[in-house]
Order: structure tokens, then C-alpha cells, then sequence
């Protein structure tokens, strides 16, 4: 394992690849995928136990136990963030194994996942006050979820860019301990194929808010944006409805722009 308990420095070439910026109330266009300044390989999952780890851009990828790349549910993950911690300028490559895991409040800034394995990231913890937050960055080849949210809390996804996906947000459909969970995403691109964006249990009293979304070349409009469920504690979740309400998909047409 590798501990980081340290803030590190910033290398000077991670401001070229920052997240989009926001100009008024309209989208911005999206950043620009990173060039990794180099490569390393990850056996053991790196666990970020204090403070920022600040990754300079370069790519991460999986080896031995990590480096299956399928779709296993057990699978560790690349980096383990401790609650209050940072992740911030990294790219996951391929394989990137069960990604990122955050085990309480933490953040991901301009964090990018070129070929997402089970999932990019897990957030976990048992808090109803914590709080996820996915700043800039973005991810591709996910052909499942791209962030699972287990634990309770609130999830920020703005200013990222996905696609080839199956499910942008997934709020867990039957962890053996259930919570009300939230999400709100602003200032997001999705690129066809894709399948839903947000995808949230109405029986747990979850919430999804959106703005500002972007969806490319969806001509048919396939991509569902809020997708609901009955969620369990053990068998498979009852998908019950999908689309804009009052009380758990909260957006309107407005907030989705298509091109």
C-alpha cells in the first residue's frame, strides 16, 4: 500500500488540463482531454489518508490483482480517499480496476477515466451530512455506471464531460443498507452511446437535481435523464418510472439541451 498524508505539489502542467469554466448561466464548452505526463503502474491500492494528493496528470493504471479490468464487484480500487481528503489532477487508464472508493466526504478534482473498469468511483461512509464532490474531469467506455453512490449524503457532479456509458449516477439499487441519497448535476456533456444519466430510488426519498445539461448526438433522444426505482436490501431494484416531478427528478426540459 501506498499511505499519502501529505498535501503534494501541484505540477506546473496541471493547469493546462483545468475544468471547463462557467460563464454566466450558460454551459461552457468542455475541457480538453489531458495528455498524461507519464505512467505508473499501481499494484496496491494507493490510500490517500490525509489532505490533497495531487497527481501532476499522470496516468494511473492497474497490474496484478488491479489489473483484470472486468467487471467484478470485489475488485480494490486504484485510490482510496479517507473522509475529508482530495484527489486531484489524475488520470485513470486502462485497466483502472474499481477506480476510486471515498469513504466519506471527499472531492475529486479534474480526475479523468480514459476506459472506466467496474465502476470510475464508489462513494461509501455512513453520514447523512457527508458530501461527494466530482469537480471538472471526465470519463469514457463505462459499460456500466460511472459513479456509485452507496453511502448516504449529497453528490456534486458539475463540470464534467461522459461518454460511451450505461449510467452517469447510479444511487444504490439494493445495498444491504439503504439511505436517502442526493445528486445534483450541473454544467454536464453527454455523448451518445449512453443510457440514463441519474438513476435514483423515489422509495428512499432520493433526489436528483440537474441544470445545465448537455447531451451530443442523441437525435432520438434515447438517453433517459432521471430514471427512478424501488430499491432493496437484497434482490434487484423495480425500475418504476423515469422523467421530470416535483419531488425526486427535479428538472424541466429546459435544463437539457440537445446537439
Amino acid at each position: 500500500m501506498f499511505p499519502i498524508s501529505r498535501v503534494s505539489r501541484t505540477a506546473a502542467v496541471a493547469a493546462l488540463a483545468v475544468s471547463a469554466v462557467i460563464v454566466g448561466g450558460t454551459p461552457a464548452t468542455a475541457a480538453s482531454w489531458p495528455n498524461p505526463t507519464s505512467s505508473q503502474a499501481v499494484s496496491q491500492t494507493i490510500k490517500v489518508t490525509g489532505g490533497t494528493y495531487d497527481g501532476g496528470l499522470k496516468r494511473f493504471y492497474g497490474t496484478g490483482d488491479l489489473g483484470t479490468g472486468g467487471q467484478d464487484e470485489d475488485q480494490g480500487p486504484i485510490f482510496e480517499l479517507a473522509n475529508g481528503t482530495t484527489l486531484k489532477n489524475v488520470v485513470l487508464g486502462n485497466p483502472a480496476a474499481d477506480g476510486v472508493h471515498c469513504l466519506g466526504t471527499c472531492t475529486l478534482l479534474n480526475v479523468w477515466w480514459e476506459d472506466v473498469g467496474e465502476d470510475a468511483a464508489t462513494f461509501k461512509g455512513t453520514s447523512a451530512s457527508q458530501t461527494m464532490t466530482i469537480d471538472g474531469g471526465g470519463a469514457r467506455k463505462a459499460s456500466d455506471k460511472v459513479f456509485q453512490h452507496n453511502g448516504p449524503g449529497t453528490m456534486y457532479i458539475r463540470n464534467f464531460q461522459v461518454d460511451d456509458f450505461g449510467k452517469l449516477y447510479r444511487s444504490c439499487g439494493n445495498c444491504k443498507t439503504q439511505y436517502k441519497r442526493n445528486v445534483v448535476v450541473d454544467n454536464v456533456t453527454a455523448t451518445v452511446p449512453g443510457k440514463t444519466l441519474v438513476g435514483i430510488n423515489t422509495n428512499y426519498g432520493d433526489t436528483a437535481k440537474l441544470t445545465r445539461i448537455t447531451i451530443v448526438g442523441d437525435s432520438s433522444r434515447k438517453i433517459v435523464p432521471c430514471e427512478k426505482y424501488k430499491g432493496v436490501t437484497s434482490g434487484e431494484p423495480t425500475k418504476i418510472g423515469s422523467g421530470p416531478d416535483s419531488t425526486n427528478c427535479l428538472y424541466t426540459t429546459a435544463n437539457i439541451t440537445y446537439q
